[in-house]
């Protein structure tokens, strides 16, 4: 089990996507943390909008981690899909089945330490605070439906304190750090590299 987490705009998804093509989708059970975020359905959309979404309490562990089991006893999990334009989870979910690795990532999954237990390697993916800002607010404008303006209240009302709060402190937990995120080409390649010697050694028998 391998852990990617890092701050948002770090580059995880890139260093995440590397891992997964270069390693092989077919021996990898990926499990966003993102789409584990509560549904909050129940409250009016001016309320969800209000919500911390980089506070831990913003996920449901409880689901990740019982899913990630499941996983590991060899069964396929029923993973949510998450709406971060109406902040709901979508009726459809998403079947992944078990696979010799599973891969997670996301901004706080080295906080909780039962989650952090479970994991054979941890990789915190850095960058620094300007470029992962402009990163976010790249996507949020992109995929997510946001203005300018809203990213720019939740980054400075909620994102950076988070940050600072919660997700830098988990980078003592990190078996290895990655500096400049996706773009160091260079620790991607130890990473992938250090994978496949662990797949290679466990179908050979000596794992």
């Amino acid at each position: 089990m391998i852990g990617v987490a890092g701050g948002s705009g770090s580059g995880k998804t890139t260093v995440t996507k590397a891992i997964l093509e270069r390693v092989g989708r077919e021996r990898i059970a990926f499990l966003p943390h993102d789409s584990y975020y509560r549904d909050l359905a129940h409250l009016p959309l001016e309320q969800r909008r209000q919500i911390n979404f980089d506070h831990p309490d913003a996920f449901d562990n409880a689901l990740y981690i019982a899913q990630l089991d499941a996983l590991i006893r060899g069964e396929p999990v029923q993973v949510p899909c998450y709406d971060f334009v109406s902040y709901t989870r979508r009726p459809e979910t998403v079947q992944v089945q078990p696979r010799p690795v599973i891969l997670l990532e996301g901004i706080l999954i080295f906080g909780d330490a039962a989650l952090r237990d479970r994991m054979g390697i941890k990789l915190f993916v850095d960058a620094d605070d300007d470029l992962r800002f402009i990163r976010r607010m790249q996507r949020d404008l992109r995929d997510r439906g946001r203005t300018i303006e809203s990213v720019i209240d939740q980054y400075l009302r909620t994102v950076r304190p988070m940050h600072l709060d919660f997700v830098e402190p988990t980078k003592r937990y990190a078996d290895i750090i990655i500096p400049r995120g996706g773009l160091n080409a260079i620790a991607i390649d130890m990473v992938v590299a250090r994978i496949e010697h662990m797949l290679d050694a466990r179908a050979e028998g000596r794992q």
